[in-house]
C-alpha cells in the first residue's frame, strides 16, 4: 500500500511543529519529520492502525501516538488515499481542535 497523505491542515501542523522543535534542536526536528513519514507508511500498510476515540471524533477517524514524540496523528481510515488530517501535540485541547470532524 501507499503511505497515507497529509491534508493541508496536517501539512500546516507538521511545518509548525518542525519549526518549533528546530528552534532548540534541529536534529530532533528532523527526527520528528522522519517519525511522521514512518507513521504515514505504517498507516498505509495497516488501514486500521491506532485507536478509535469517539469522545473526540467519530469513526472513521483513528488516532495514532507518534513514536518518540508527544504528538497524535489523526487520520481518516475511509478516504482513499488514506489521509492524515491533523498532527497535534498531545498537551493541546484535542476536543476543541477536533470539533466538527
Amino acid at each position: 500500500m501507499k503511505p497515507a497523505v497529509l491534508s493541508p491542515a496536517a501539512r500546516r501542523d507538521l511545518l509548525a511543529a518542525v519549526r518549533w522543535i528546530a528552534k532548540d534542536n534541529k536534529p530532533a526536528a528532523l527526527a520528528f519529520r522522519n517519525s511522521v513519514a514512518k507513521a504515514a507508511e505504517n498507516i498505509g500498510e495497516h488501514i486500521n492502525l491506532g485507536s478509535l476515540r469517539p469522545e473526540l471524533a467519530e469513526a472513521p477517524y483513528r488516532f495514532v501516538t507518534l513514536t518518540g514524540f508527544p504528538y497524535i496523528i489523526v487520520y481518516n481510515a475511509a478516504l482513499r488515499p488514506l489521509t492524515i488530517t491533523r498532527i497535534i501535540h498531545g498537551a493541546r485541547d484535542l476536543t476543541e481542535l477536533l470539533r466538527g470532524m
